[in-house]
């Protein structure tokens, strides 16, 4: 179990006080002006060395990231943006942050902003957000007033500002690009790749989008130095981490842990355990609504990070847990997400356009039992069809889940047709 010591976010739950004279109680904007002074390719070698990779699900390696922007201007100016669009289904660890630490998202903006020479950080915020969004705003101005950030940002000769964006509630302007685009006042519609934001991104300028996460835990990894970040989990999947579990758990939770702690445990530990006991157990999706469902017997030694979740064919995206008990007609939980990502799909790729308004009506007569039994292969195979073949990635979080169920609860569906075929409504679950 982590130690309060080693905790980052020390204010999670809002215990105490979230102003700028709290946050500095606590040990935030303690010494940036120094961190700073050590210059950018320090920052951005000790963020490589933490092992810090992005929270936002796809998980790549921070400091890499910030590696890509240009090391010398060619007069365009470049930008930092904090993707803080959390609109994964059951997601809500970033919105704690923002809620009550937003002190740790501000100074980590202002590190990381200078680590890739930017002249302002825009924190795009979900439209759903609103009272995270006055926290923050009232944090920004603390921060202004105080000469935190700003012309001459802590006393460091560098100038940087950072701006709020409120969102309209729209999923897809979680996706990179599809915010930049939102974010220059058009339709947030995913970007073609190349050109990566790094070459041209907002206003085709230099830019890098991190998760609210990534950025809010760099001025503590710098503070405390790398090699104390990537002594907690597995190489390749370093660090602490916001875990969450919603659901089938007796107290749904955020929690900081360290990476690789065993799924049990999170949930018996920090979740009060499952609904009527870990037998109970059914399924649970591991890291936000896109990651395949893993069954009870999966989540039995199941380890909470990149690679051990590779390893059962999921994903450890979010980390942001939704536990299932018996009770569950999992295959109708797929179906609303199905549903969930039919509806969000922007419309531009037609294997997404389509194939997420196909795959959902197969979904439905999946769950009424009214299928044929070919239509389970049939279904998978269409799945396939999408994954991998749109410009972003949500034509892949539309398949996972689908896939997931069909792989490990083929049986579930195929009772529920043979039950359907044969009259006894019994087994099918009431609609």
């Amino acid at each position: 179990m982590l130690k309060d010591q080693d905790r980052i976010f020390t204010n999670l739950y809002g215990m105490h006080d979230r102003s700028l004279k709290g946050a500095m109680k606590r040990g935030h904007w303690d010494g940036t002006a120094g961190l700073l002074a050590k210059g950018r390719d320090w920052i951005v070698e000790e963020m490589k060395k933490s092992g810090l990779r992005g929270r936002g699900g796809a998980g790549f390696p921070t400091g890499l990231k910030w590696s890509f922007m240009p090391k010398v201007s060619d007069g365009r100016p470049a930008y930092l943006v904090v993707n803080a669009d959390e609109s994964e289904p059951a997601t809500c660890k970033d919105r704690e942050i923002m809620r009550h630490d937003p002190h740790t998202l501000i100074e980590g903006c202002l590190v990381a902003g200078f680590a890739m020479n930017a002249i302002a950080a825009y924190i795009y915020i979900r439209g759903e957000y609103v009272r995270e969004k006055e926290a923050l705003q009232a944090a920004i101005d603390e921060a202004y007033d105080a000469g935190l950030i700003g012309k001459n940002a802590c006393k460091s000769g560098y100038d940087f500002d950072v701006y709020l964006h409120h969102g309209a509630g729209a999923y897809i302007c979680g996706e990179e690009t599809a915010l930049l685009e939102s974010l220059e006042g058009k339709k947030g519609m995913p970007r073609m790749k190349p050109p990566f934001p790094a070459g041209s991104g907002l206003y085709g300028c230099p830019t890098t989008v991190n998760n609210v996460e990534s950025i809010a835990v760099a001025p503590t990894i710098l503070r405390r130095g790398a090699e104390w970040f990537a002594g907690f989990g597995r190489p390749n999947n370093a660090g602490v981490k916001l875990f969450a579990m919603s659901g089938h758990v007796m107290t749904p939770c955020v929690i900081e842990e360290s990476m690789s702690i065993s799924m049990k445990e999170l949930i018996e530990k920090h979740g009060g355990g499952v609904r009527g006991g870990w037998k109970n157990l059914k399924a649970v999706i591991p890291g936000g609504a896109s990651c395949p469902v893993l069954t009870a017997e999966q989540c039995e030694d199941a380890i909470m990070d990149y690679d051990g979740m590779r390893e059962l064919k999921s994903s450890f995206g979010t980390a942001c847990m939704i536990v299932m008990d018996q009770s569950t007609d999992v295959v109708k939980a797929i179906w609303r997400l199905a549903k969930f990502f039919k509806h969000e799909s922007c419309g531009q790729c037609t294997p997404c356009r389509e194939g997420t308004g196909w795959m959902m009506r197969v979904m439905s007569r999946l769950v009424s039992g009214e299928a044929e039994i070919e239509e389970i292969d049939m279904l998978f195979e269409v799945t396939k069809q999408v994954e991998g073949h749109t410009i972003c990635a949500l034509g892949d979080a539309a398949a996972w889940p689908i896939q997931g169920l069909i792989r490990n609860f083929r049986g579930e569906i195929e009772d529920r047709i043979k039950a359907k075929k044969t009259g006894r409504i019994s087994a099918v679950a009431a609609e």
